[in-house]
This record gives structure tokens, sequence and C-alpha cells, in this order.
């Protein structure tokens, strides 16, 4: 049972270096520093774009502004898929830290969904948690959970970060 608990530990505060650089293409005012985080495994991009927006957009100006994206080694990275997942599939092999490329322009339209708010991000995880307990235990679990609990199941979620810097760095 110890292991059990080890292993879940270490999922759930997994966190992988990760640096963020704004593509060559973009247009600045000065040059961009990268931006570092330790971000969750088990998170999503779209929940911290708002970090990664807020650094970039005081070397850039609002005109060139439009929708973030994130790309790795040409490979756009879709919000809809968690970051470990993101990581393990495109870059587990390479050296850390995770390379992350973002960008303001050029949309891939073919590639990428739009992310039009965090509302699509907390349907899309609830619509996975259903499906995963439907495969799993036939839904008794999620039908059992009132709404309240799938709420405070995506807030938890959403303060991984809190959680995070609060273990390790006490903050």
């Amino acid at each position: 049972m110890t292991d059990d608990k080890d292993v879940l530990r270490d999922v759930w505060f997994g966190r992988i270096p990760t640096c963020f650089t704004l593509y060559q293409d973009e247009i600045t005012e000065r040059e961009a520093e990268p931006y570092y985080l330790l971000l969750p495994r088990v998170s999503y991009l779209t929940l911290v774009t708002d970090k990664v927006k807020k650094h970039f957009q005081k070397v850039m100006r609002q005109e060139d502004i439009s929708e973030i994206w994130f790309e790795y080694e040409g490979t756009p990275l879709k919000w809809h898929y968690p970051i470990g997942l993101l990581f393990d599939l495109l870059a587990s092999s390479s050296a850390l830290p995770w390379n992350i490329t973002v960008h303001f322009k050029s949309f891939p339209e073919k590639d990428l969904l739009h992310c039009p708010s965090k509302d699509a991000i907390e349907a899309h995880f609830m619509s996975c948690v259903k499906e995963a307990d439907a495969l799993k235990h036939k839904s008794q679990v999620i039908n059992e959970m009132q709404k309240k609990d799938h709420k405070q199941l995506w807030m938890g979620l959403q303060n991984v970060w809190k959680d995070l810097r609060r273990f390790f760095f006490n903050m």
C-alpha cells in the first residue's frame, strides 16, 4: 500500500523543467528573455498560458499579439493533452529543460483546436475523467459524485501550481 502512495505522490507532484522561448520571427521591441517554469505533468499548457503570455508581452507590441500557441521542434502542442503526455510522446529522450517555442501569429488551424476559454479546458478535462471512469469503473465513481465534487476535482488540478510552490518553496 505504501508503494501505491509513493507512486501517486510522484505522479501528482511530478514536474518537468521547461524553457519557453519566443519564436524568432515574432516582432519584438527588444530581445525576449526565455521564461522558465516547472510544469506539473498532470496539468495542461493552457493553464500556464497567462504566465507565459504576460512574460512575453513585455517585449511585444500589442497589435502583434494574437492567440498564443506552443510548439516543440516544429510540432504544434495540443492544448487538450496533459503536459506529461505531450512530454512523453515528443521529448522524453531529449535533454532537460524541455524547450518549447511560443508563437503569437500564424495559428496552425489544421493542426490545433482553438481554446476559447478556461471553461473549455474544464469541460474537456471533465469529459476525459468521465470517459476514463466509464472504461475503468463503468461510470460508478463519477455518477456518485455531486457537482461540487466535480468542481473540487477541477480546482485541485488548477491549484497544483499553488501546491507545488508551497511544497517546494514554502511560499
